[in-house]
């Protein structure tokens, strides 16, 4: 019996994107040489079988020829092709009068992604912040904003959480002490921050590394930056890097092989995760006696 239909157009595009994959691979065939049968670049083939873009109903069709699928199965692929096509309002359109473009467009590729590698230097990552750090954060990097607006931004990043929180997606992140140590928004803020990031850190799907001071030049980051994965794939599918002048969303090859790497050698100079808890667990108890 095949699986439900989700109700989520993305979940319904990376079903039916999963499927056909599946049928390539076992044909032995590459992205280029199936679209080169229908018709389309192999980096189209390639966005539809991640979910990233829907097919076209012609391209459905040559899809289902191509691969020879029979009747019975092609009833519940069509049924996630529509599903997968439905136009629907994401929930952060509410929000469209303080989100920028890039900042949309990221929390679209949060939402379809089914893990995040996440590097931050001074900051806490957004999706284990506290309300309380994630105002004080965002009331200094926004401060031409008013306070509506940076409500707003609070919200949304609220929202985000949830992706992890009740989702499970798997996040994991490198950050480095000095994320540890900020005392961002006062003493009380800082230490329900500390306190949270190690509850959020019970989550088995969770993992936060901690690059010591110890660790001088090996450790160093010249900006944040996070990167999508879906599962069954082995180069990430986007990324955002972090700078004064914004975000910018990188998706060559090359690039994304360059920050992969890095996000690798950056974990190799981090602590364990064990470690990493210790050494939180140590600036909590500093901040608590001192």
């Amino acid at each position: 019996m095949p699986p439900a239909v989700p109700t989520n157009p993305r979940s319904a595009r990376k079903q039916f994107g999963a499927d056909l994959r599946r049928r390539r691979e076992d044909r032995g065939l590459s992205a280029e040489e199936v679209g080169t049968e229908i018709g389309c670049s192999a980096s189209k083939i390639t966005r539809i079988e991640t979910g990233e873009r829907s097919a076209h109903p012609d391209d459905f069709g040559r899809l289902m020829d191509f691969y020879d699928v029979p009747e019975a199965e092609q009833e519940h692929l069509s049924q996630l092709f529509r599903a997968g096509r439905r136009r629907t309002k994401e929930w952060f359109h509410a929000y469209g009068d303080v989100l920028s473009k890039n900042y949309a467009e990221y929390i679209v590729k949060e939402g379809e992604s089914d893990g995040v590698e996440e590097v931050q230097q001074d900051f806490m990552p957004a999706q284990c912040q506290t309300e309380l750090y994630a105002r004080a954060v965002t009331s200094v990097g926004y401060a031409a904003l008013g306070p509506d607006q940076i409500d707003a931004l609070v919200e949304v990043k609220m929202r985000r959480q949830q992706r992890i929180l009740s989702e499970g997606m798997r996040f994991n992140a490198v950050i480095t002490e000095a994320a540890l140590r900020f005392e961002v928004g006062g003493r009380k803020a800082h230490l329900e921050q500390l306190r949270h990031l190690r509850t959020v850190l019970e989550l088995p799907h969770v993992e936060v590394r901690v690059i010591p001071f110890s660790k001088g030049e090996s450790g160093l980051v010249t900006g944040g930056y996070t990167l999508f994965r879906n599962d069954g794939q082995d180069e990430p599918t986007g990324a955002f890097a972090e700078s004064v002048a914004g975000n910018v969303y990188i998706d060559d090859a090359l690039g994304l092989r360059r920050l992969s790497r890095l996000y690798r050698y950056l974990s190799e100079a981090a602590l364990s995760a064990k470690e990493s808890i210790d050494l939180i667990d140590r600036t909590q108890k500093e901040l608590t006696t001192s």
